[in-house]
């Protein structure tokens, strides 16, 4: 012990020195403009490349004046709002359809869509012992890591890993299309056993079911589940799929895929991007903030006290004293979140189905007034409003999903989007994304070891 606490305190003492000579003089980025993020002042992103696979629309010229509006995502072109309209009103699971669009450009007829859906359940198996071996045998608390080594470990299995042809990449990316909710579920199901000491099962998929079905059959013990818990999970995988080359996972993933380098180690960087709880891990911080507030807001429908607590967060006397309310306000959206929109309805239907109106209302609640108390106590240039992590904390807890699986219920998404941006980016530039950064650091002359204090 008294050997550690030497080295803890070594290290800690090297921390300060690297601290002390690696901070940069912040008006430095004003004087040679640079972009901190990759953002203007504004907020708005630095444009770093071209794509066709997503838009994101929260700013509309009006008179020649940029003025924000209600959000909108269109993939490929088309206006998610409509296009899950279109399964929804049908009645039908949308993965597999929308990952179809982001991967190939357009909307699948009837046949294209079974073709493609059996392409998929027919990569929906690991390699031979690959669960035994890999999965079990060194289970870990955090399944993004667990989600991350299962990738890099496929490489191993795949005889042409490095092959970065189109085919061969496209081939790996329904593989890891297929296969993500089975590492991500089986990883959590080992946790559960090893660590937390929990009833061990392991469910394969049914060939005949949805991505959305799969993961909860998978899940649970009995594997039933309701066809509104379907249909929201579902929905949930297909507003988290896509949204725009400039979100750091994906942005990651043109930055690896511009070195050449194979399709797993491209895939792995994303994951790591996504498991930051700026990005991928903002709704688990969401469900623990409201459960906090549960906590200590005696009158859950009193706008006075919950209005006390919002503004606690803010002045960093509540939670986790970030100043912070977490799932309001986007980098890019600033009237509305259509992802957060889109959930509402449904969010509101299973709360009734689980019986859980009163977190519901508490969430709505919030939701009406976090914008005028942020506004109030922040000075922002553009508005503030709910965004998809609001929600979808709340319904992956209805769903009875493990806060473990949180971010790799992301993933499941996401890989879509990723893998439509490798092929992008392959397809299209075939040069290394590097960009420049400027040397501020003063030139010094060297002094030789045995002359130095």
């Amino acid at each position: 012990m008294a050997f550690k606490n030497k080295v803890t305190h070594e290290i800690e003492e090297l921390t300060t020195i690297c601290k002390a000579n690696s901070q940069i003089d912040l008006s430095l980025y004003g004087k040679y403009d640079v972009k901190r993020g990759l953002r203007d002042v504004n907020g708005n992103g630095v444009l770093a490349g071209l794509t066709e696979v997503s838009e994101i629309v929260s700013f509309k010229d009006v008179d020649g004046v940029k003025t924000p509006c209600e959000g909108e995502l269109y993939y490929r072109g088309i206006n998610v709002e409509e296009l899950t309209r279109g399964f929804l009103d049908e009645k039908r699971m949308g993965f597999e359809e929308t990952a179809y669009l982001l991967l190939f450009g357009n909307l699948p007829s009837g046949a294209e869509l079974e073709h493609f859906q059996n392409i998929l359940r027919a990569q929906q198996s690991l390699p031979k012992n690959f669960v035994r071996d890999v999965i079990m045998k060194a289970p870990s608390s955090d399944m993004m890591n667990t989600l991350s080594r299962s990738v890099l470990t496929l490489y191993a299995y795949d005889p042409m890993a490095d092959d970065i042809s189109l085919s061969n990449v496209l081939r790996q990316c329904l593989t890891l299309i297929a296969v993500f909710p089975m590492l991500s579920v089986y990883g959590y199901q080992a946790y559960n056993h090893y660590i937390k000491g929990k009833s061990l099962y392991i469910h394969h998929p049914d060939k005949r079911l949805s991505t959305a079905e799969n993961i909860l059959r998978m899940l649970r013990p009995d594997k039933s589940y309701t066809a509104l818990e379907a249909t929201i999970l579902d929905l949930a995988l297909v507003l988290h799929m896509e949204h725009g080359g400039g979100n750091n996972s994906t942005f990651t993933t043109h930055v690896v895929s511009s070195s050449g380098t194979d399709t797993y180690s491209t895939i792995a960087a994303a994951l790591g991007s996504l498991k930051g709880p700026k990005h991928g891990g903002a709704n688990i911080k969401v469900v623990n903030m409201f459960a906090d507030m549960k906590k200590n807001v005696r009158d859950w429908e009193d706008d006075e006290e919950v209005s006390a607590y919002l503004r606690a967060l803010l002045h960093k006397e509540a939670f986790d004293k970030r100043g912070l309310i977490y799932g309001m306000g986007h980098a890019v959206y600033s009237i509305s979140d259509p992802r957060a929109n889109l959930f509402k309805s449904f969010v509101a239907q299973l709360a009734k189905e689980k019986k859980r109106e009163k977190d519901y209302n508490l969430y709505a609640k919030v939701e009406q007034l976090a914008p005028q108390i942020i506004g109030d106590e922040r000075h922002i240039y553009k508005g503030v409003s709910a965004n998809v992590d609001f929600y979808s904390g709340f319904v992956y807890s209805m769903l009875d999903l493990p806060t473990e699986l949180f971010t790799p219920m992301f993933a499941i998404a996401r890989i879509v989007g990723w893998s439509a941006h490798r092929m992008e980016e392959l397809i299209n530039t075939d040069k290394i994304i590097r960009p420049a950064y400027k040397a501020v650091k003063e030139r010094e002359t060297y002094v030789p070891l045995h002359e130095r204090k």
